[in-house]
């Protein structure tokens, strides 16, 4: 099975505003860029996928991409995020992907064996894998069998919507829930909650 992960990345300029009262534009800026790397890194480890590809429209991620071996589609300017990431699902099924893995940057506990997990739940198709945040309402990890089953719903309450699309489809549907896909970083106690874990300290300083 050929499998794609893909990763969107904004602007490390813009990326996680939230964090204003905790962190300098600078340490964002490290941050967006670390957690981008860290998690093509991870990627990186895992046998059975394909190809990763990063949707972008920040040069600067283009070429840390690059440096990581991923390919790159680049997005249009505020088109948002499901557009971007239908954008680069059309990529990958006219390269021949049977499933995509839709990946988030920003979850400081990711390491090889969640995305083993993710993957060990792909067959048989038609699936659709959903790995929720901690609170159980968004969506930090999508794997879909076969690309474009279901419409993609990122943003508030997309954990309840990418299943109801996956029933409605009448696609397989798992859960998958581990420590290291629940946690993302969107608020300052996220951040806190990352920096206390032994693992999640690491992105704040660039691992």
């Amino acid at each position: 099975m050929k499998l794609w992960v893909i990763v969107p990345a904004k602007p490390f300029a813009e990326a996680k505003t939230r964090l204003r009262g905790v962190l300098s534009d600078d340490e964002r800026y490290a941050l967006a860029r670390g957690m981008l790397e860290r998690t093509l890194s991870a990627v990186g480890k895992v046998g059975g996928i394909t190809k990763a590809v990063v949707v972008t429209r920040d040069p600067e991620a283009v070429a840390l991409a690059h440096a990581r071996g991923a390919d790159v589609v680049e997005e249009g300017n505020s088109q948002g995020l499901n557009e971007a990431l239908r954008q680069a699902t059309t990529v990958a099924i006219r390269g021949g992907a049977d499933a995509v893995l839709i990946l988030p940057t920003d979850l400081p506990l990711l390491d090889p064996d969640d995305l083993d997990a993710l993957l060990d739940r792909i067959a048989p198709p038609p699936a659709v894998v959903v790995a929720p945040d901690r609170f159980r309402e968004g969506t930090n990890a999508l794997l879909v069998a076969p690309p474009a089953l279901i419409e993609y719903a990122f943003g508030g309450d997309s954990f309840s919507i990418h299943m109801a699309r996956a029933r409605a489809v009448g696609a397989r549907l798992e859960i998958c829930e581990r420590p290291g896909l629940r946690l993302d970083v969107d608020g300052p106690d996220d951040l806190r909650l990352a920096w206390r874990a032994e693992r999640g300290a690491t992105i704040i300083h660039g691992d």
